[in-house]
């Protein structure tokens, strides 16, 4: 397969051809960095891992380049964070037994301002992969670039046919949590028991855990948080679990505006809360 971008790289951990590894994909996810896809995309990894007719594909659409970092990272420059960070994706994929992990190594500039070629190189491997599911940053996060690759993937998805598109696409949480949703629109997803293969995966990435951002520790405990705080008046049902917007809807009907879906979601949690306070208030 041909990238656009002449520093795009890609790891078959097993040691297949990267078109076969494509052809067997059951689980992909799309990040916009390095570690993106640990945080936002565990319930796919733990359904593949270890699991002979299921495999996991990750693919992170930037190069790395410009993330926080201090202590022994503090001198590193932009072009050696993204040596260092594409090692360390590679180590996840190989412990989480990815089937496949590559790296588009495209700007964070150019996907902020629409250029073409993460769209066609997110298409082809759609295209090639064929996912049930899908799993990428959802619509309403607040860091720029994971929207945009969120962009990217519903303008890619749009471009394949309708038997080539995946069934089921979630918008999931990184940089925003989603447990406000309404339980309409929010998809709740396990991850799993295994915590200590989460904790692994997680602190691969010592660019950025011991760089200055504690991501291990944070995701864990928004994870379990999530599990516990779901519900009110019934027992935690699981250990963890990350909340996604079913952007489904999206990839299915070239016809919706995203921005209109993803405001749809805002309106639905402000009815919400209004009629709760209606209901409640005493106060006039």
């Amino acid at each position: 397969m041909h990238f656009s971008h002449p520093d795009a790289r890609y790891l078959v951990p097993d040691g297949a051809d990267l078109a076969n590894a494509l052809a067997r994909t059951t689980h992909m996810a799309v990040g916009a960095h390095p570690d993106d896809l640990e945080i936002l995309a565990h319930h796919g990894i733990q359904a593949c891992h270890g699991q002979p007719d299921a495999w996991f594909l990750g693919v992170v659409v930037t190069d790395g380049a410009g993330s926080p970092r201090s202590g022994r990272y503090a001198a590193c420059s932009d072009a050696d964070m993204q040596v260092l960070r594409w090692e360390e994706q590679q180590e996840a994929a190989r412990i989480g037994e990815y089937g496949a992990c590559v790296q588009l190594a495209h700007p964070s500039a150019a996907l902020k301002t629409c250029a073409p070629e993460p769209v066609a190189d997110l298409a082809a491997l759609l295209a090639a992969a064929r996912p049930s599911i899908l799993y990428t940053h959802n619509l309403i996060d607040s860091h720029d670039t994971h929207v945009a690759v969120t962009l990217a993937v519903l303008e890619a998805v749009r471009s394949l046919p309708q038997d080539q598109r995946p069934a089921c696409l979630l918008g999931c949480e990184v940089w925003r949590d989603l447990d406000w949703l309404t339980e309409a629109d929010k998809v709740a997803l396990d991850t799993g028991t295994e915590e200590d293969l989460q904790a692994v995966l997680l602190g691969v990435f010592k660019s950025q855990v011991a760089g200055g951002k504690r991501y291990d520790l944070a995701t864990l405990g928004r994870r379990r948080a999530h599990a516990t705080y779901r519900a009110s008046h019934a027992v935690d049902e699981a250990q963890g679990l990350t909340f996604a917007m079913d952007l489904s809807p999206l990839a299915a009907d070239d016809s919706l505006d995203p921005a209109a879906f993803a405001l749809a979601a805002i309106d639905h949690f402000r009815a919400e809360a209004a009629e709760r306070l209606n209901r409640l208030q005493r106060l006039t």
